[in-house]
């Protein structure tokens, strides 16, 4: 089984989301661990990550994933804003380390009509710059599939493979499988036989040891539009067949499923999507999807 979880916010601290998370019933946690609408951050404070660990030990809300920040791009052609980007992966990564993450998803960036053959070496660089500059660190960029919307890169699994292939320290890399991006970018999801060739795809190209989390958001655009647009638990064009068999695969067990899917201010949309979640898991006795 997978552990089910949200992304939460953290408005009034980062403590804050173990909270909301509680609240809604997660297994399992997605944050930002700094704005991600701004560039400026403070260095995190002993109190803060005291107050973090405290909470994550006594909600045992496990594992926490980091979402990096929307604003970053090292795919970018522009000089200042690929040194930005590199810069505040580093930051974002080391608050991972301190906060005992162990993970940071990164969307590979958008080449901006560069071309996708330049625009994949520039993210390499990147990333085997951060890795340079934080030796020994445990916490693990995770490269996200993505719907390929605009100049986007990392829509097709071979891009991260290629990615994890000709990074420096590749090896300290992973993925994280967006179910809406994966469906948006082409890859079937919602018969047996779509959902079985996707992830032979994914396992022949990138390798199943490599796929560290997974979002669980539905699609409000059709198979192989290239929308990035999330829609509640089956309420999309995945529809809940097709959660039902990435919940009922084995080889997936113990990752963490984290919702994506809009919400208001009192949470209830969360509750309701990890509710859809778990009655689709399989019930007790029987084997879930077979390889």
């Amino acid at each position: 089984m997978l552990r089910l979880g949200a992304h939460e916010s953290i408005a009034g601290g980062l403590h804050r989301a173990f909270d909301h998370a509680r609240a809604v019933g997660c297994d399992a946690l997605q944050i930002f661990v700094k704005s991600s609408r701004a560039w400026a951050v403070s260095p995190l404070t002993d109190e803060e990550i005291t107050l973090f660990k405290a909470k994550a030990e006594e909600t045992a809300i496990h594992p926490v994933v980091a979402h990096a920040s929307y604003l970053l791009n090292p795919a970018t052609p522009d000089d200042e804003l690929w040194k930005k980007s590199r810069d505040t992966l580093i930051v974002e990564l080391e608050r991972c380390e301190a906060l005992g993450i162990p993970y940071l998803v990164l969307h590979p960036g958008s080449h901006k009509e560069a071309g996708e053959e330049v625009g994949l070496k520039r993210v390499a660089q990147a990333l085997g710059e951060v890795h340079t500059a934080t030796p020994g660190l445990r916490a693990r960029i995770l490269l996200e599939t993505t719907a390929g919307q605009g100049s986007d890169l990392g829509y097709r699994f071979e891009q991260l493979a290629w990615l994890l292939a000709h990074t420096p320290q590749g090896e300290r890399l992973g993925v994280c499988f967006d179910t809406c991006h994966v469906f948006a970018a082409g890859y079937e999801l919602r018969t047996p036989e779509g959902y079985a060739t996707t992830m032979e795809l994914f396992e022949r190209i990138i390798g199943l040891d490599r796929l560290q989390a997974i979002h669980l958001n539905d699609s409000k655009g059709e198979l192989g539009s290239r929308k990035d647009r999330h829609e509640h638990i089956g309420k999309g064009r995945i529809g809940l067949e097709g959660f039902r068999h990435v919940l009922g695969d084995p080889r997936l067990e113990g990752l963490p499923g984290l919702l994506e899917t809009p919400k208001g201010a009192d949470l209830r949309e969360d509750r309701d999507n990890l509710a859809v979640l778990r009655s689709l898991l399989p019930q007790p006795g029987t084997t879930g999807h077979s390889r």
